[in-house]
């Protein structure tokens, strides 16, 4: 499904502004450090979460703390990074920017991640009790049921977020994988269609269009969809899942 919307962006898209006067009073360039912090964790996750662990005992608050979060991410300590998250959330500002909610659902795509739907779930409701009409929180709760086989609630909700933001391609993409689950495939392809032209490149776009050309019997065009997916977004759940694809498909030619 979704690629965590790149989750690594996830980190910086939560920049953790320092509090007024904290810079003054640590003698810490907060920011500088915090991105510093993200950018180790993609190269030596263990290295940047003792950084952040030593940085939050002198005063690093919650920068700090995000960081050590992002670098279990990194190391794909799911359980933990998530753990980090929501205690993370609970100690910010309802005002907090960004808010308590933002982390949750944060914390809700690691679950994920990890292979924790049940605790995915609870962690994006929280988000939602903070904003009911947040558009990315229902696309995360709609990606979560579909993970659950609720393709029904994943429907609506995807169905609201993009009544919301008409443009997220993300969720039009979701919303094709659902409505194939629910036998509506001539609604599945419209829908996946639409999530193409409003971006070509979007991975689980093409995962999931190559599955419904594949189930119309058009072996070409799904390997196609397969293929960019694989090699333009190595890495990725989306673009695994259309490696895998594209081995079943070759094995059954064998």
């Amino acid at each position: 499904m979704r690629t965590l919307r790149q989750y690594r962006l996830l980190a910086l898209a939560l920049i953790f502004l320092p509090l007024p006067g904290l810079a003054a009073e640590t003698g810490i360039d907060h920011e500088k450090q915090y991105r510093a912090c993200i950018a180790l964790s993609y190269r030596q996750p263990w290295q940047a979460f003792e950084t952040a662990e030593n940085w939050a005992s002198q005063n690093g608050g919650a920068p700090a703390r995000h960081c050590a979060a992002m670098a279990l991410l990194e190391a794909k300590a799911y359980d933990r990074a998530a753990r980090r998250l929501e205690a993370l959330a609970a100690t910010l500002a309802a005002d907090h920017v960004p808010s308590p909610g933002d982390l949750l659902a944060q914390a809700a795509n690691v679950w994920l991640l990890g292979g924790r739907a049940e605790l995915a779930l609870q962690a994006i409701e929280l988000a939602l009790q903070y904003d009911p009409d947040r558009a990315v929180y229902l696309i995360d709760r709609g990606r979560i049921r579909a993970e659950q086989g609720n393709h029904a609630a994943a429907l609506q909700d995807l169905d609201r977020a993009l009544a919301l933001n008409p443009d997220d391609d993300d969720a039009a993409a979701f919303r094709a994988s659902s409505l194939r689950h629910l036998g509506r495939a001539d609604e599945a392809l419209a829908a996946i269609e639409q999530a193409l032209i409003l971006n070509p490149n979007n991975p689980s776009a093409r995962l999931e269009r190559g599955i419904l050309r594949l189930a119309r019997g058009d072996r070409e065009g799904a390997r196609a969809d397969w293929l960019y997916a694989a090699m333009e977004h190595r890495g990725t759940p989306a673009g695994d899942a259309a490696q895998a694809r594209l081995q079943q498909m070759e094995l059954k030619r064998e």
